[in-house]
């Protein structure tokens, strides 16, 4: 445990943000940031320790990576958020090196899609991606909230639709095990992680639950290290933090934040940097392992 977290002192280097979400970590020694209800991807420099805005029209970006090629890839929210009826664009995009955007994914069969939320990469370079709508649901055309799949051709198939509401996600190195926040905000709604296992014939089953949050506040996004162990945001109050659990389900470590937190990644030239959004700020501490991100 304290082999993990030499010591529980976090470092804010941004503060200002509405809804901070989405870290990201680039190869150069940046990490961008989302304000999902700003409409803005902020951009940290690890060096400079300045932050500037990076984008002021991300289509209320949340969830967000970069890809193996280095392209970063967002999930695009999808609910009002002005009197206007003014809404994200309810898309997963990429930011091309040229500089121009791809829609990859806007509806799935024939209907558009909630609100994606976040997203992971297999080895292959595959999306798989959530798409609950947390806040007004007048407008969803979609029968459930479920997880999707982007393949390299830019299909794209419905792969679960037994959770609740689905949110934060992540796949194993091998490709064989999807890691998933279910986080319904309601009363008595799931707040859990739950592990599902690729079969041999493409189908995702459920196989256990990791961890499980009860009537606290729920989780949200996360980021695995080099031994697959899973850093996942989630509670608030005196729970608000980072849980560090093994891909088996034992809790590990905790990290406070002192404000709801949102999402992280690894950073720094040894990706032993772990940065948290957490609801008005971006903070980071120093771990003593390293993060497995997909461009590596």
């Amino acid at each position: 445990m304290s082999s993990i977290v030499p010591n529980k002192r976090l470092e804010q280097v941004f503060n200002g943000g509405v809804f901070t979400e989405g870290p990201a970590s680039d190869r150069r020694g940046n990490i961008l940031f989302s304000d999902c209800s700003e409409n803005i991807i902020y951009s940290f420099n690890e060096s400079s320790r300045i932050t500037s805005k990076w984008s002021t029209n991300s289509g209320h970006a949340n969830g967000m990576n970069f890809d193996h090629k280095g392209r970063l890839v967002v999930c695009c929210d999808g609910k009002k958020y002005d009197s206007s009826g003014k809404v994200g664009e309810r898309a997963v995009r990429r930011y091309e090196l040229d500089g121009s955007i791809t829609t990859l994914a806007d509806f799935y069969s024939g209907k558009k899609l909630n609100s994606p939320n976040d997203l992971c990469f297999d080895s292959r370079g595959s999306i798989y991606f959530t798409d609950p709508r947390y806040g007004d649901k007048e407008d969803l055309e979609q029968d459930v909230m479920a997880v999707y799949k982007i393949d390299e051709q830019h299909n794209i198939f419905r792969i679960i639709s037994d959770l609740e509401t689905p949110n934060g996600i992540l796949i194993s190195r091998d490709d064989k095990n999807l890691y998933i926040v279910d986080h319904n905000p309601e009363p008595g709604g799931a707040r859990t992680l739950v592990k599902y296992r690729n079969t041999r014939n493409e189908i995702w089953e459920k196989d256990s639950i990791l961890l499980d949050l009860g009537t606290e506040y729920g989780m949200d996004g996360m980021v695995l290290d080099s031994d697959e162990n899973i850093y996942v945001t989630g509670g608030s109050g005196e729970s608000a933090g980072v849980h560090i659990v093994s891909n088996s389900g034992v809790y590990l470590d905790f990290i406070p934040t002192p404000e709801v937190p949102g999402n992280c990644t690894f950073g720094g030239k040894k990706l032993d940097i772990l940065y948290i959004c957490a609801t008005t700020s971006l903070y980071r501490i120093h771990l003593n392992t390293r993060g497995f991100l997909a461009w590596m």
